[in-house]
This record gives C-alpha cells, sequence and structure tokens, in this order.
C-alpha cells in the first residue's frame, strides 16, 4: 500500500472518530448548576432520570424518553390536544423538530429536593420548518423552559411544565 492511500485511510478513520464522538457527545449533558441537600444513591437515581429526560430533549432520541419516564407517567401541564404518556411526549418532540429541525438544550439548573428535580433548560435552534402557515427562514430560537419531576424507583411518574412561548412566538414572526 503506497503512502497516499496509507494517508487517505488514516484520514477516514479519523473523521469517522471525530463523527461518531461528536454524535455521542451530543447526548451527553451536564448541569450548569446543580443544587441538592445532599448526595445518596436516591439523589443520584433522581439525578440520572432528570438527565435522561434533558437528553431526549436534546437528541430526540426515544430511548432517553423510555429510559427517564415511567411508562404510564402523567403529564400534568398537558398543552391542549397532546396525547398521555410517553407517546404524547414522544410526538410533541418530533413535531417541534420539524419546525426547528436543529433543537438542542441546555441544562441551566439542577434542584433536586426529596422525591422531586426541578430543571431548567434553554431551547435553541433555529426555526426552518413550517409552523402553520409560517416557514421559517432560519431564526434564532432560544427559549427557557421549567421542569419539575416526581421520580420513584428512577423513573419520572409525573410532570409539571412551564416553557416561554411567548418568548418562542416572538421569535419566529
Amino acid at each position: 500500500m503506497d503512502n497516499k492511500m496509507k494517508n487517505t485511510m488514516k484520514l477516514a478513520a479519523v473523521a469517522s472518530l471525530a463523527i461518531m464522538s461528536g454524535a455521542a457527545s451530543a447526548a451527553e449533558l451536564s448541569p450548569q448548576n446543580f443544587v441538592s441537600p445532599d448526595q445518596s444513591a436516591h439523589t443520584m437515581e433522581i439525578k440520572q432520570a432528570a438527565m435522561n429526560y434533558a437528553k431526549f430533549w436534546n437528541t430526540g432520541k426515544e430511548e432517553y424518553a423510555r429510559e427517564a419516564l415511567l411508562k404510564d407517567f402523567i403529564d400534568m401541564t398537558p398543552p391542549e390536544g397532546r396525547k398521555a404518556g410517553i407517546e404524547g411526549v414522544l410526538e410533541a418532540s418530533n413535531d417541534f423538530r420539524k419546525v426547528v429541525p436543529n433543537l438542542h438544550v441546555e441544562v441551566e439548573h439542577l434542584l433536586i429536593s426529596g422525591d422531586y428535580a426541578t430543571i431548567r433548560y434553554r431551547f435553541k435552534g433555529n426555526f426552518n420548518g413550517k409552523m402553520g402557515d409560517t416557514q421559517g427562514e432560519g431564526q434564532l430560537i432560544d427559549f427557557p423552559a421549567v421542569d419539575i419531576y416526581e421520580v420513584h424507583n428512577g423513573k419520572i411518574v409525573k410532570n409539571w411544565h412551564l416553557e416561554d412561548y411567548n418568548t418562542f412566538f416572538s421569535q419566529v414572526k
């Protein structure tokens, strides 16, 4: 094998590793601020469930939602018309990713107390899809949301959430 072929193969290997590590790191999230009165196994179990759900919103990958949520978890503040349970969450993520295909999240703050986790998100991306009659033109999307999770046995059983839709809708005009 000549040097040109060896260099091409090395370049291909490096590119493959970069692509794979980029995909892996896309799912890795850490809260910018983590607050908990203790670092017990119970607290870490709640943190893992919250971060798995954050990974779902960051990537849209169904396995993260299924890992985080109890099969029959309850969305305590569903938008009108949303299906119940995991299926409603999966559909909501899929629909939103059609509007903001490069959606990703940052976890700004995670607070754990007892069986509850409160997580402050920042949703970011570009409006390139279509929402109603409005076609996106790459407008920057950057809005906050806050979720509260009740967690038992490592699964989110209830979720309350509030998204800053006022900011979102002002950005997609």
